[in-house]
């Protein structure tokens, strides 16, 4: 079995089990977040412009700054409008 461990320092991580995967990315709504971090968005635009040639539906977020948690709020939106995440992580 395969766990995640969140990046954040925590004192003691906490394991969480991976979700299933999709079996395919037909009809499915892609958040692309940003976190803000620089050329992060040069990455997502090569990403968007790949999944549209497939006919994969992007939807794009930014968080406001990489050293915070996204907002809650934009943590509900991207819930609500789509069905999976990519997030964009870059220097």
């Amino acid at each position: 079995m395969k766990h995640l461990l969140d990046p954040t320092s925590e004192a003691q991580p906490a394991q969480r089990q991976m979700l299933p995967r999709p079996q395919s990315l037909a009809g499915k709504r892609v958040a692309l977040l940003d976190i803000s971090k620089p050329r992060g968005d040069v990455f997502l635009d090569q990403l968007e412009a790949k999944l549209g040639s497939l006919g994969v539906a992007t939807l794009r977020y930014s968080k406001p700054t990489f050293a915070r948690v996204a907002p809650a709020e934009l943590r509900q939106r991207i819930i609500s409008e789509c069905d999976l995440v990519i997030e964009a992580l870059a220097d």
